[in-house]
């Protein structure tokens, strides 16, 4: 077995969820036109990246398809050019197991190669069942617990076994609020290295609230470990919250240290698509993102209090220092009154 380092350029999935995130939560209506969304995905297809995330699933009563939420396998599979690039997977995600198992078509190769899954930590056996059924269905399968640090030593040992059964695809650590360390990037590349069967690869998503996320990245693909790696990445880092990894930072360190072979020049053509996105600062550091990080919780009540309490930054830090632990991963706006009043000010 030896290590190879694989991108996995996520800008429209998670690109798509930001800007819908700020949509409902009344920070912005702006979305991907039909335009900019074919465009990308052309770009991408020269990129020659590993893998390609062009969409999440998502069964709705809306067309959510400006913020490249689709309904389907079907529906996501018929943005994949003509032309593929063979170099290329093309993947879809499903954002949890609420789509029935029976209304999803065994994989052909007309389809995407394989299904990523956010694995609900409330749901955690139907979400693995969920992860297990359709490899069953022929899919490479991407297991995907978010905010990994919050799993027991015992939920992580769940994981690594049922990924093994499933002889999934990849094993993801998530660092969904952005305060991972080194130190846990390589404690949990070496948990999993240690559990997972070695052709399982092993993907780490980084967020951007400390502006760790390439310091992170550099962190997870310079082991000594010997394994298929994947690192995920978004043009211009865009994504929920602070953001991601940027493919234009992570792809030229891959060409000059790995060998990798990518068309820099189509990457620089999607950034200036997204650039026009980022005026509004839907995404990226600041004072409001890095504040959860510290505190370990969603970054959504800072945002919250920011935007909609016009709170300090001081204030933020006072609020969410006293924040208890049955509220610290359920962010609603009926939460943040309750932990407004534990902080004496409501």
């Amino acid at each position: 077995m030896s290590k190879s380092i694989s991108i996995l350029d996520c800008t429209l999935r998670d690109g798509g969820l930001g800007l819908e995130d700020a949509y409902k939560n009344k920070l912005s209506d702006i979305s991907f036109s039909h335009e900019d969304n074919d465009a990308i995905i052309r770009n991408l297809n020269r990129t020659n990246l590993d893998i390609i995330e062009i969409g999440s699933i998502e069964i709705s009563d809306d067309d959510k398809t400006r913020f490249a939420i689709y309904q389907d396998v079907k529906a996501i599979s018929a943005l994949i050019p003509a032309d593929r690039n063979p170099e290329s997977m093309y993947v879809g995600l499903f954002r949890g197991p609420d789509t029935p198992v029976e209304d999803i078509p065994v994989h052909d190769p007309s389809m995407v190669d394989g299904l990523r899954v956010i694995i609900r930590y409330s749901e955690l056996d139907k979400s693995l069942d969920f992860c297990e059924a359709l490899a069953e269905k022929g899919y490479k399968v991407f297991v995907q617990p978010m905010l990994t640090m919050r799993y027991t030593e015992e939920e992580i040992d769940r994981i690594i076994r049922r990924s093994n059964e499933m002889k999934a695809y990849a094993l993801y650590f998530v660092d969904s609020y952005g305060y991972m360390q080194a130190e846990d990037v390589q404690r949990f590349l070496r948990r999993y290295d240690e559990g997972l069967d070695p052709e399982i690869r092993i993907g780490f998503h980084a967020h951007n609230n400390m502006n760790l996320a390439y310091a992170n990245v550099l962190s997870f693909i310079g082991s000594d470990i010997q394994r298929e790696l994947i690192c995920d990445s978004c043009a211009i880092g865009m994504g929920q919250g602070a953001g991601n990894l940027q493919t234009e930072l992570i792809a030229p360190y891959l060409m000059e240290n790995f060998g990798k072979k990518y068309n820099f020049r189509s990457i620089l053509e999607i950034c200036d698509i997204i650039e026009s996105y980022s005026a509004e600062s839907i995404w990226g550091y600041s004072v409001t993102r890095l504040l959860p990080a510290l505190h370990k919780t969603a970054y959504k009540y800072a945002v919250s209090l920011r935007k909609h309490y016009k709170m300090s930054f001081a204030q933020i830090d006072a609020v969410l220092s006293v924040i208890p632990e049955e509220l610290r991963h359920r962010y609603t706006p009926e939460n943040t009154e309750k932990l407004l009043k534990l902080a004496g000010i409501r």
